[in-house]
């Protein structure tokens, strides 16, 4: 069994504006380094034993793992720990963009991704079922690796909600149904294919911050009139 503690990177100024983010390399915002602070803060005030830390290779959650490295596990370096099967999923050509941009110039492409299929996917993008796949194999991957240990992963929200689904058994299809708050704590065990949800969404390190921006994928699809075949 391998303890993994999954970590959403902090906030950016695009998760502020909902753009699609995707693999853009986007840094964090002034409140998404205080987020950063606070969850290194929470994580030596309660002496979690992290054996090991791995990000993906992008700055906004290079940005949100550095203060916890250098606190936890200062002998490692964070260019040694970064692993690109962790970035979000590739939304091809609306990366960057606003809702109603992709609106306006993909008109075909939001009708479409507003279904949530498993193997629907922007134009140039991945596929939730290919990205799903990218990212089971990184973290199986981890876990075999690290058998017996616990290891902070600091990734992506589209990269929780497949484990969110994988460990509940859902299938790829439909809108997220699981609360991914940026540098929120999650605790899952993995032992074999098998994933147990200890804990999910806890952000009791970030009170009193300002309220966080919400990508709400079933509000999103209700409020278009979308329905699934």
């Amino acid at each position: 069994m391998t303890e993994l503690i999954l970590i959403r990177h902090g906030e950016t100024d695009w998760n502020r504006e909902l753009r699609f983010q995707g693999q853009v390399d986007v840094p964090l915002n002034a409140t998404g380094h205080e987020q950063a602070r606070r969850l290194a803060q929470r994580l030596m005030a309660e002496r979690l034993a992290i054996d090991h830390l791995v990000c993906s290779d992008l700055i906004r959650t290079r940005q949100t793992a550095q203060p916890a490295l250098a606190a936890l596990l200062p002998q490692l370096s964070l260019d040694a720990l970064t692993d690109p099967r962790l970035r979000e999923q590739h939304f091809g050509v609306v990366d960057g963009l606003r809702v109603d941009d992709i609106k306006a110039r993909h008109a075909a492409a939001w009708a479409q991704w507003q279904r949530f299929d498993a193997d629907g996917g922007m134009p140039g993008g991945e596929t939730a079922r290919q990205f799903h796949a990218r990212v089971m194999e990184a973290l199986r991957g981890l876990a075999h690796q690290h058998t017996g240990q616990t290891v902070m992963v600091v990734t992506h929200g589209g990269v929780l909600d497949m484990v969110w689904r994988t460990a509940r058994g859902l299938g790829l299809s439909g809108p997220r149904q699981s609360d991914i708050p940026n540098a929120g704590l999650n605790r899952v065990r993995l032992q074999g294919d098998a994933i147990e949800i200890v804990h999910w969404a806890d952000t009791q390190h970030l009170a009193g911050l300002s309220a966080q921006p919400v990508y709400d994928q079933t509000r999103l699809q209700r409020a278009e009139g979308v329905t699934r075949p």
